[in-house]
């Protein structure tokens, strides 16, 4: 499969979501969509699958419009929209049997329902109903819908919010292993994620792309800027007050015995640090203070 995105915008009034936005992408591709909230992740993926409308541009799927071919792309997309809604008072073998039959699965439906509900570990909560399941366990079902049919295009938002830290590296795996014959975009805010699976990261911020490449390009970027300073506590503050001012952010704090160890992010990183090797977070904090409009908090 392949995915031309042209000029494609989006907006919302007066609020531009989404601004000329251009990319391709084709399989196979384990793909990380980060960026801060209202950023124009969402928006896009609900352009991607049919949802939403551009105000102006296109999306190509396979040599086709998007919007002449909606068909097509619903036979071969799998979605899971970071607020999705489940008929609570269905089984989950139920909900999951209704969800293949609005996909058009008729043959060996039942297999297939067996077969997600084991990678998603549901199998023993296939007769329950959907109102007694967990948080966690009612994203595990999400999941499942989305996986049905083995889908050439796997959109997932957030998948794993609400899972436990062994849940989370299942799903990851599973999603990489998933993505060896097809499209697979996480959308996510846990860069960890992304870091652990993904061959192609997409940064978004205000609606416009800010990097596409691989991780290990997008930390190559912040060599450089990346440092270390242990502060004692009566200079705590002072240290603060520039760090509110812009010169840097601050990624991490370990308390030590003399003070405090902070890990900053900096456009104009001073002698004053000790320069150490960026993680893809530090990378993905870089990029954004790169913008100047816009820094984290």
């Amino acid at each position: 499969m392949e995915i031309k995105i042209q000029n494609l915008s989006k907006k919302y009034k007066s609020i531009k979501a989404l601004d000329n936005i251009n990319l391709t992408i084709s399989t196979p591709a384990m793909i990380g969509l980060v960026g801060p909230n209202g950023a124009g992740k969402s928006t896009l993926m609900k352009i991607l699958v049919g949802q939403l409308l551009a105000t102006e541009g296109n999306v190509i799927i396979d040599g086709g419009s998007l919007n002449k071919r909606e068909k097509y792309l619903k036979e071969r997309l799998g979605y899971l929209p970071q607020d999705f809604g489940l008929y609570e008072e269905l089984r989950v073998e139920e909900y999951l049997d209704y969800i293949a039959s609005l996909k058009a699965i008729k043959e060996n439906r039942k297999e297939e329902i067996k077969r997600v509900l084991e990678m998603t570990n549901l199998k023993e909560m296939r007769r329950l109903k959907i109102k007694t399941l967990s948080g966690g366990q009612k994203q595990r079902v999400g999941i499942a819908q989305a996986m049905l049919n083995n889908p050439e295009l796997l959109i997932v938002d957030e998948p794993t919010v609400g899972l436990d830290p062994e849940e989370r590296i299942k799903f990851r795996n599973l999603f990489s292993e998933d993505s060896i014959d097809k499209i697979v975009i996480l959308s996510t805010h846990i860069i960890e994620d992304v870091e652990s699976i993904c061959n192609l990261i997409i940064v978004i911020n205000k609606g416009r792309i800010l990097f596409t490449g691989e991780p290990s390009a997008l930390v190559k970027k912040a060599i450089g800027h990346v440092g270390s300073i242990e502060i004692e506590n009566n200079h705590k503050d002072k240290f603060l007050e520039r760090e509110a001012q812009g010169e840097f952010k601050i990624t991490s704090t370990v308390i030590t015995p003399n003070g405090t160890k902070y890990r900053v992010v900096s456009k104009n990183l001073s002698s004053s640090f000790e320069e150490i090797v960026p993680s893809l977070e530090d990378a993905y904090i870089y990029c954004m203070l790169e913008e100047d409009e816009y820094a984290l908090t």
